[in-house]
């Protein structure tokens, strides 16, 4: 084994924390090692809800970063006549010349047309074989990569494999973590915050939301159109969340509940709650005018109920299948406001305490009995 790439490995390798960084510093080591080395791809697949994973190319010491999508045609047929998927399948090496034409492989002609010589890719041995992890090199010597070239590529290649499979897997438990928990719960989660009964106490804004009538929809529509169409509201409900600093926490049904910690003071946490929910109002009148338009009969209907209140943001559950969510008398109360929306016929309905907040930004709707509240609460709404 070449020293440079040893030496790289050993004392360089195992302390770079980003994965872009750690790709650099092989392609640059290959390039020490005298590899005539002009253009490197390393594909990994991770778990992601949009995203398949992360496609780096090194060409000549710039580096190109791709997230590709986790579905679309376009992606589909570019896999099917590619050698990540000759790769995927036979789990062996793809070596080709670029001295002619290949047009089972379009992307052998694309790099032969700009003066390629020879491609390589190997499979990465990760412990994990169920998904893509490949690398590839390329050359423009004349003539290509020589035997003992290539095998020194593919050592290079299977002892850097272990550091970005430790890549990968760390990047799989942050996405997961994120898309199941949440960006907050997520990063406590893996920061080891996993006991039972583990919480701590947060001052937030609680945002409890539920679409109306979901289930005379239910039974109109399909299983698979009512997914659609639920994704479609959650889409159009979580993105105002998120997009004003809220954390959606999870889906209950047909409802959520989300919250908005507040950082620095209520006023600044309430003030972007209430520009989320304003514009959760005006994403919800965009996609039934989009249903209308495309000729279905649904108009949906929804309540946002908005408090602010001190919360127990932690672990709950059984044994074996915890829970990272927020729990005390403020959640009931936001609960109990979005319920209230039934009554009042309104679509979204704020508390007192949310409503001191951002003070001539609400209007006072009366006082109600709250179910379960032992005293009448004053109800604010836009």
């Amino acid at each position: 084994m070449n020293q440079v790439i040893l030496d790289w490995l050993e004392r360089e390798a195992a302390a770079v924390g980003d994965l872009t960084k750690l790709f650099d510093g092989f392609c640059e080591a290959l390039l020490r090692a005298g590899l005539p080395l002009w253009r490197a791809n390393l594909g990994l697949e991770t778990l992601h809800p949009e995203t398949s994973g992360i496609y780096l190319v090194w060409t000549n010491g710039d580096m190109d970063v791709g997230l590709p999508p986790r579905s679309g045609e376009q992606v589909t047929a570019s896999y099917v006549n590619s050698p990540t998927r000759h790769v995927d399948e036979t789990r062996q090496v793809f070596r080709r010349k670029l001295d002619r034409p290949h047009p089972d492989v379009p992307l052998m002609d694309e790099l032969r047309a700009q003066g390629g010589t020879e491609y390589v890719m190997f499979p990465l041995p990760f412990l994990d074989t169920n998904r893509t992890a490949v690398c590839s090199i390329a050359t423009t010597r004349a003539g290509g990569f020589s035997e003992d070239e290539v095998a020194l590529a593919q050592r290079a290649v299977n002892l850097m494999s272990p550091m970005a499979e430790r890549h990968v897997l760390r990047e799989i438990a942050h996405n997961l973590l994120n898309s199941y928990l949440g960006r907050t719960a997520g990063k406590r989660v893996y920061a080891g915050q996993i006991e039972r009964g583990d919480s701590y106490t947060i001052t937030a804004a609680i945002l409890c939301c539920d679409l109306r009538g979901f289930t005379s929809i239910s039974e109109i529509l399909s299983r698979l159109d009512t997914i659609k169409l639920l994704n479609r509201w959650f889409d159009s409900i979580g993105g105002a969340i998120t997009d004003h600093g809220g954390e959606i926490l999870k889906f209950m049904g047909d409802g959520m509940l989300a919250v908005f910690p507040v950082v620095q003071t209520p006023e600044e946490t309430c003030a972007l709650a209430l520009k989320a929910a304003e514009a959760a109002l005006s994403h919800h009148c965009e996609l039934n005018a989009d249903l209308a338009a495309s000729g279905e009969d649904t108009n949906l209907r929804f309540g946002l109920g908005l408090h602010l209140g001190d919360v127990e943001f932690g672990n709950i559950g059984a044994d074996e299948r915890l829970d990272f969510t927020v729990i005390g008398p403020a959640v009931n109360q936001a609960a109990r406001l979005e319920s209230l929306t039934k009554e009042m016929a309104r679509a979204i309905v704020f508390s007192d305490s949310f409503a001191a907040a951002v003070p001539d930004r609400l209007v006072s709707l009366g006082r109600f009995q709250l179910r379960g509240m032992a005293e009448m609460t004053e109800v604010f709404g836009l």
